[in-house]
């Protein structure tokens, strides 16, 4: 079984920003594969639907992104996963727009959701996907600049963007963490 966890904030305030473009991935994924409804479980929102043949649960947390571990948490120890069956897909302002970043672990290179999965499982070692969202322009404030909205060029590169962070999860769940870095890791022009 794996587990795909998506991070954002819930809220329709919250859509269509830059924060929540992990929630953007798993729904793709869920609409992708025939997911079931979601159920309101473990503070968030889970489905489940067979990807690459593999029994998968995707994850959306509902506690806010910086208490996002908590959920995730809740769902590792009721199905007994191993960190190993788990990826984390989350926005990363410090990287450019169109890039993905996946590791098999690591620190949390200030995403607060993933530090708080981090501190909550008591390990870092599990495979996440950083989506870019930057550079966050001089001048901004971070937390204004991730909680803005998409528009124009920069929605249309999320878009694409969300359906390469679809493929690379798929090829994770079917090939390996190795296989899906060496295929994904990089910009969107570099594939």
């Amino acid at each position: 079984m794996k587990l795909v966890v998506g991070l954002g904030n819930p809220g329709k305030k919250y859509e269509s920003t830059r924060h929540n473009i992990g929630f953007d991935v798993i729904r793709r994924l869920a609409e992708r594969h025939g997911a079931g409804p979601a159920r309101s479980k473990f503070d968030g929102l889970l489905q489940e639907c067979p990807i690459q043949g593999e029994r998968t649960l995707l994850l959306m947390p509902l506690t806010f992104m910086n208490l996002s571990g908590r959920s995730v948490r809740q769902v590792v120890d009721f199905y007994k996963l191993d960190l190993d069956g788990l990826l984390l897909v989350c926005d990363d302002f410090n990287i450019d727009l169109g890039a993905l970043r996946m590791r098999s672990s690591g620190s949390a290179g200030g995403q607060k959701g993933l530090a708080d999965t981090i501190q909550q499982l008591a390990s870092d070692a599990f495979p996440r996907l950083r989506v870019g969202i930057g550079p966050v322009p001089e001048r901004w404030n971070a937390a204004d600049f991730v909680l803005g909205k998409l528009a124009g060029e920069d929605e249309k590169l999320a878009k694409l963007q969300v359906e390469r962070a679809s493929d690379a999860v798929e090829t994770w769940i079917g090939e390996g963490v190795d296989r899906a870095m060496n295929r994904y890791n990089g910009s969107q022009q570099a594939n």
